[in-house]
């Protein structure tokens, strides 16, 4: 079962009916004690960092969600704000956020630019995969993912990238630590890309197996 979890803060019932297209079998969290039960996590947002992480500390998730993702193996997809908590920090706040990846969530700069792009990034726009992942099979044409955002991850440890997006600078569109995804793009509003690609969550993305996550996808160091 994939628990998409509701913390107020996310567009969860279009993620939810498109998590059932796709054949499975989704359920929204009504509290942290849903997630016992999931064999895989949806982390969706969007909306400011601290307040993000504020609501999911109010709902007891931080506690359910490491146990689930980093005691018990199980995957975890982040979406937009969602995959930003996974980093330590963001400029856009001043809240730690989940670190269990080691990157910094910063906003668009652009530098000496002539004519700066506008900020949000909104739109769509395509995703180059920079390492082999189930959720980017190889093969067929280059695929377009709609954005949001006025923020972007940053990755100390380039094996996180998982894929790229260039919007004045190349930055990162989806990020992996092992079991652990995520995506700035929102696959919900992606219409048959967004498909696709939760597709290949829902039936190719597996677990790390208990105990695994403990010990090679823990919290990041300081």
């Amino acid at each position: 079962m994939i628990v998409v979890i509701d913390y107020g803060m996310g567009n969860v019932g279009s993620i939810l009916n498109m998590i059932r297209k796709v054949g499975g079998q989704g359920v929204l969290s009504r509290g942290p004690e849903d997630l016992a039960a999931a064999d895989k996590l949806v982390l969706p947002g969007v909306g400011a960092f601290d307040h993000g992480m504020q609501r999911l500390h109010a709902l007891g998730y931080v506690a359910a969600m490491t146990e689930r993702v980093l005691g018990r193996g199980v995957p975890i997809l982040g979406i937009c704000l969602g995959m930003q908590l996974f980093s330590r920090r963001s400029e856009e706040g001043a809240d730690p956020g989940l670190g269990w990846v080691d990157a910094e969530t910063v906003r668009f700069a652009f530098g000496d630019a002539p004519t700066p792009l506008k900020i949000p990034h909104m739109g769509w726009n395509t995703v180059r995969a920079a390492q082999p992942h189930p959720l980017f099979p190889p093969g067929g044409e280059t695929p377009r993912f709609y954005f949001v955002h006025s923020y972007h991850v940053c990755c100390r440890d380039p094996a996180n990238i998982l894929a790229t997006t260039s919007y004045g600078i190349e930055f990162t569109s989806a990020l992996v630590k092992g079991h652990i995804v995520g995506t700035q793009f929102h696959p919900e509003k992606s219409h048959r890309y967004g498909m696709e690609l939760m597709r290949h969550f829902v039936h190719d993305v597996g677990a790390a197996g208990p105990g695994a996550a403990g010990r090679a996808e823990g919290r990041a160091d300081p």
